[in-house]
């Protein structure tokens, strides 16, 4: 079971361990970090005092604050799809750390490393499959981009994954331009709350699409129209897209083409792990092979950490275009809870897991 230990109540009430020297920081070799040892459910989480990471030449130590959720991390914890078993690690995962999304302070910096230095506040991709949910992260230098003044660490862990995947399918697969019409299901998630405002920021005029308790919370980050999917098919309204961004996979594939225009792009996100070999991935095969044909297309991607995305999120956070929406946050130590709760799909946008609190005067 995991508890609550007597550091964590320390270092968020601002008592002895928040004021420790840095020299004496710099000395501790053991941190807390939620450890993996086996596939399964949310229970085979533990909390454990491990070796610290070490840094090579090109990374960054960095102090983890917070941590971002993701459907990935759920699908890692339980071995799914089982296809990625030998990426993951086939009876175990090869990193035991989970987490992928940091947000905190520079701590130290590796020999080779010219971007960052001690005391930097940074937030950006972990890495190796693993190893935010920890109160240290090693990072490659290339990983990361200095926070958002305008953020909180919660804020900007929320970030790397769910935004990079929306800024890639909105910009860089659908081509999204000033004037044309975007439709996202699934607008209320991680990554439907950044692809609203990111259509948004290039001009588009946007529909989200999302239950009946999420519409104010998709009206309120500029959604033009806001369509409750227990009251209306967006398929069957008439209404023509020149982009759908497709998070939930509710609607067939034949329903999402007649919902485009004539030469319009769909990149299809969602599936579940209902196929437990393969994911979704039956679902984009069939996609490629049903748009084989015809003027619409279908897109697809891998999304992975690259600096550059990092540094455009971050301009468009910075000058107010977009804003990281948190549903919850959780305490290390409820990790637990926080896996099942993504892994339920039902989140408002973002879960962010509070590692260390920041401590202010």
């Amino acid at each position: 079971m995991i508890t609550t230990e007597t550091r964590e109540s320390e270092l968020a009430s601002g008592g002895i361990a928040a004021v420790e020297s840095v020299t004496a920081i710099a000395e501790v070799t053991t941190m807390r970090a939620i450890v993996q040892e086996k596939y399964g459910t949310s229970e085979v989480l533990e909390l454990r005092d491990i070796d610290k990471p070490t840094m090579a030449a090109n990374e960054v130590l960095v102090r983890v604050r917070a941590a971002g959720v993701n459907p990935a991390d759920w699908a890692i914890v339980a071995g799914l799809p089982y296809i990625a078993r030998p990426i993951y690690g086939m009876g175990k995962p090869k990193n035991p750390v989970r987490g992928t999304d940091v947000a905190g302070e520079v701590e130290a910096v590796g020999a080779s490393v010219t971007r960052f230095q001690p005391g930097d506040e940074v937030f950006g991709w972990s890495g190796r499959l693993g190893g935010a949910f920890a109160e240290y992260a090693s990072v490659t230098e290339d990983a990361l981009v200095h926070k958002p003044a305008n953020l909180t660490f919660e804020q900007a862990a929320a970030v790397p994954m769910a935004a990079t995947v929306a800024l890639l399918a909105v910009r860089d697969h659908g081509r999204v331009r000033a004037g044309q019409k975007v439709l996202v299901n699934g607008a209320s998630g991680g990554i439907g709350t950044f692809a609203v405002q990111i259509a948004k920021s290039l001009g588009a005029e946007v529909t989200g699409v999302c239950s009946t308790s999420n519409v104010d919370l998709v009206r309120s980050i500029g959604a033009d129209h806001v369509i409750d999917y227990t009251k209306e098919d967006f398929t069957r309204t008439g209404q023509r897209y020149d982009f759908i961004l497709d998070n939930v996979s509710n609607r067939s594939l034949s329903d999402l083409r007649r919902a485009l225009t004539p030469k319009g792009t769909l990149v299809p996100n969602g599936g579940g792990f209902d196929h437990r070999w393969v994911a979704g991935g039956g679902r984009l095969i069939r996609a490629k092979l049903s748009f084989a044909f015809g003027s619409r297309s279908v897109r697809t991607f891998i999304a992975s950490s690259k600096q550059e995305i990092l540094v455009a999120l971050k301009e468009l956070i910075e000058t107010g275009k977009v804003t990281p929406i948190i549903d919850r946050t959780y305490r290390l130590s409820e990790t637990r809870q926080a896996i099942d709760h993504v892994g339920g799909g039902h989140a408002r946008g973002k879960v962010v897991i509070t590692v260390i609190k920041a401590v202010t005067s």
